[in-house]
């Protein structure tokens, strides 16, 4: 066995939380996307990303190497679950008005092929549905720089505040 190390460091996520109750979701989400704002640490820890910020809609990346590995030395499902779940989220986050957050309700994906550290960098594409007072939902596609879809699912997020 070859050992590997990886080390991570990150900044406060409650100065993070704190500062994306103080502004409207798409400016907040935007200025994590720029880097003006952290990003928080299960970003920082897995390797992802925000590539894009519009109203609605939001693209995560990540590159999967072995560090995402399954026992069966395949990429964990949860890497293309995580991916999903972040840019549906953060999706809803940028219709939603200053002092206002979500938490996801339900995230459910199919993973629809396997992603190895071959498969190269993938993009996840979050949409909006629908937000409502209480609710919002969103759907997505993790891709490959082939255009095939890894991933596909939708999440339901109860909206705070």
């Amino acid at each position: 066995m070859h050992e590997r190390t990886l080390t991570v460091t990150w900044e406060d996520p409650a100065e993070l939380a704190a500062a994306g109750r103080s502004m409207a979701g798409i400016d907040f989400i935007r200025m994590v996307a720029s880097g003006e704002l952290p990003a928080p640490p299960f970003a920082v820890l897995l390797g992802m990303g925000i590539a894009e910020v519009e109203e609605g809609r939001v693209v995560f990346t990540a590159t999967p190497d072995e560090r995402h590995y399954n026992p069966i030395g395949v990429v964990h499902a949860g890497l293309a679950a995580t991916m999903l779940d972040s840019a549906l989220g953060c999706a809803v986050h940028t219709k939603l008005p200053a002092g206002s957050g979500y938490t996801t309700l339900e995230t459910k994906f199919n993973l629809d092929r396997m992603i190895t550290k071959d498969t190269g960098p993938l993009r996840c594409e979050g949409t909006v549905v629908t937000v409502g007072s209480r609710v919002g939902t969103a759907e997505g596609r993790v891709t490959g720089e082939d255009g095939r879809v890894y991933a596909h699912g939708t999440s339901t997020c109860l909206i705070l505040g």
